[in-house]
């Protein structure tokens, strides 16, 4: 049971980073990289499917090899939190939510910033 539910998992991880690759604002390689480590303990065939694709694989492999995030998606990635936090600071968002954008978007860039960049 629970090995079909991660492999699911996995499938829907893989729609959302393919759609994420071409919808802007919308990040592609995180989910590919939650598709891969689903289909590493479920189907090694499709693991390997999506580690060796011409266009979805080089950023997962790069990530599982060295787990560096470059500089620009560093800086799009921060600027996209900031971005998203003002917005809804200005829209009138319930001061939980923007506590709570707060907190996430900061533990995200603590984390983001502490990658190697190459």
């Amino acid at each position: 049971m629970w090995r079909h539910t991660l492999f699911a998992a996995g499938c829907v991880f893989l729609v959302i980073g393919v759609i994420g690759m071409v919808v802007p604002m919308l990040p592609g390689t995180v989910f590919l990289i939650l598709a891969a480590w689903c289909f590493a303990r479920t189907s090694p065939r499709f693991e390997a499917w999506l580690l060796n694709h011409r266009w979805l694989g080089p950023s997962v492999r790069r990530w599982q090899e060295t787990g560096a995030i470059p500089l620009p998606v560093k800086l799009l990635a921060l600027s996209s939190f900031v971005g998203t936090w003002t917005g809804s600071w200005y829209f009138g968002a319930p001061e939980i939510m923007l506590i709570g954008l707060g907190v996430a978007f900061l533990a995200l860039a603590v984390f983001i910033v502490s990658r190697p960049s190459r």
